[in-house]
């Protein structure tokens, strides 16, 4: 046993090596398409190149490489691409490189602006998306719907969990759950321990899931948190409590009496304080900021969606956000 451990050592110094090995390949491989890029953008600035020289270069590649089959002339334009998006910002073509192409193609594509790369190259960083999975998070607006939230924590939860103004979401796109239009809170919850890996990858991958309905023990009677998780960055129980209807004062009593119980009974010495999120149908700001202006729990109050929100919509709603922004500076 002793032996088999100290040559699991060896074994996590193989992996290791071969995670740098790779992530050095795809350092170099980044840096020649941008150099590439950079060579066929000032080719065509100075009008020395265009289309078909670019088509014989891809063939003249070929040539050379006939079992290399990055370098169609399609691809060689969105190398030249790649270079003038990110060619005056030092700081996104220095963490770009820690992105695979594949990802760069689908951030660099679909994002607009520089603000939205930023933030899609450091969500892919972080979570360690799947190519699908990025695209999913791009198709589903999250840069507005994070730009666009108002994040509705209690006073105590930004005191003892700081982190969690980035570590959670005002607004969550559940379309995945394919819920009927008539649903119980019972069909919500079994929905989403059925997809349990798309909520996870919805909500973030910090969450661990502990249980359904877990049960915890007051007095003579037993109480039931609707989805517990475990936070890994805040270091700290999760309770959702989930309600298919718009979000009423009432709730956050529960969740405290939930959050209490969590500490007391559940939580081990070394975890921070539980927090709870009350995931509704729907949430009216002024009702819910009333409600936790008083709460002591470190608690909050999101809504779900059950169908994707149209980009464009967002996109609309988030100009207007920044023109109302800009309106009132000059004020």
């Amino acid at each position: 046993m002793k032996l088999e451990k100290q040559f699991d050592e060896i074994i996590q110094l193989i992996y290791s090596a071969r995670k740098k090995a790779i992530l050095s390949v795809n350092r170099e491989l980044i840096e020649l398409y941008w150099n590439i890029g950079n060579y066929i953008s000032d080719k065509a600035k100075h009008s020395e190149w265009g289309k078909s020289v670019v088509n014989n270069l891809s063939d003249y590649i070929y040539s050379k490489f006939p079992d290399i089959k990055g370098f169609l002339s399609q691809n060689l334009w969105r190398m030249k691409q790649f270079y003038e998006t990110y060619r005056k910002n030092e700081k996104l073509s220095a963490l770009l490189r820690e992105l695979s192409w594949t990802y760069n193609l689908i951030i660099f594509s679909k994002a607009t602006t520089g603000e939205e790369r930023e933030f899609y190259i450091k969500l892919a960083i972080r979570e360690r998306y799947s190519s699908r999975e990025l695209e999913r998070q791009i198709d589903s607006g999250i840069f507005e719907r994070v730009m666009l939230s108002d994040k509705n924590l209690s006073a105590v939860m930004r005191e003892i969990h700081p982190q969690s103004v980035d570590a959670f979401k005002d607004n969550y796109i559940l379309d995945f759950l394919a819920l009927p239009k008539s649903q119980s809170e019972k069909d919500l919850r079994k929905r989403i321990v059925i997809h349990l890996k798309e909520f996870i990858l919805e909500f973030g991958k910090d969450f661990s899931f502990m249980g359904e309905e877990f049960r915890v023990s007051v007095g003579s009677k037993d109480f039931y948190v609707d989805l517990l998780f475990y936070h890994r960055d805040l270091q700290c129980l999760v309770a959702i409590d989930l309600k298919i209807t718009d979000f009423k004062p009432d709730y956050l009593g529960k969740m405290e009496f939930y959050l209490e119980a969590l500490d007391r009974d559940v939580k081990k010495e070394h975890e921070k304080p539980s927090v709870g999120i009350i995931l509704c149908k729907n949430k009216d700001s002024q009702i819910v900021e009333y409600a936790l202006s008083r709460t002591v729990s470190p608690a909050m109050i999101a809504k779900y969606e059950t169908e994707l929100i149209d980009k464009k919509t967002l996109e609309n709603k988030l100009n207007e956000f920044f023109l109302m922004a800009e309106n009132e500076d000059y004020k």
